[in-house]
């Protein structure tokens, strides 16, 4: 199957943008008070969790890119009940908290971007899962595409 070129799009530049959030440029950091580092480390574990249960859940169904894979189902069950996109919020999650741990300013900017990105994925994906799921739109009315109720 050819991947459609929005597919590779997003998928490359989350990857491109996961590459870049590696470095740090010292001279434009921050300091972060101790309190907010070790939240920032906390929900960054946290993320980790919910990228792993997620990712358990969706089982084959599993896939870097929007478009579904044609054996895919609709998972609306664990973390799924609540949220549409849990990997998205976990990635989120673990790169805010990682750039309010470490003071990187270059961090903070790529967690924003992927914030970005991830809403526009997300959107495109959405479309494409109501076209495959006939109950995708009920899902969509209770649960929230990256925090619950939201």
């Amino acid at each position: 199957m050819e991947r459609p070129f929005k597919d590779i799009a997003f998928v490359s530049l989350q990857f491109l943008l996961l590459f870049i959030f590696l470095f740090r440029i010292s001279a434009i950091d921050f300091a972060v008070p101790h309190l907010i580092r070790y939240t920032g480390l906390a929900v960054s574990a946290a993320g980790f969790f919910i990228i792993i249960l997620s990712i358990l859940k969706l089982h084959k169904s599993l896939s870097a890119f929007p478009t579904p894979r044609h054996t895919a189902e609709l998972i609306d069950i664990g973390v799924y009940r609540y949220v549409r996109h849990p990997i998205y919020t976990g990635i989120l999650a673990m790169t805010l908290g990682w750039s309010l741990y470490s003071g990187c300013t270059l961090r903070l900017l790529v967690f924003g971007a992927l914030l970005i990105l991830f809403y526009f994925k997300a959107r495109y994906e959405e479309s494409l899962l109501l076209q495959k799921f006939a109950g995708y739109a009920a899902y969509q009315k209770r649960s929230g595409m990256f925090l619950p109720g939201l």
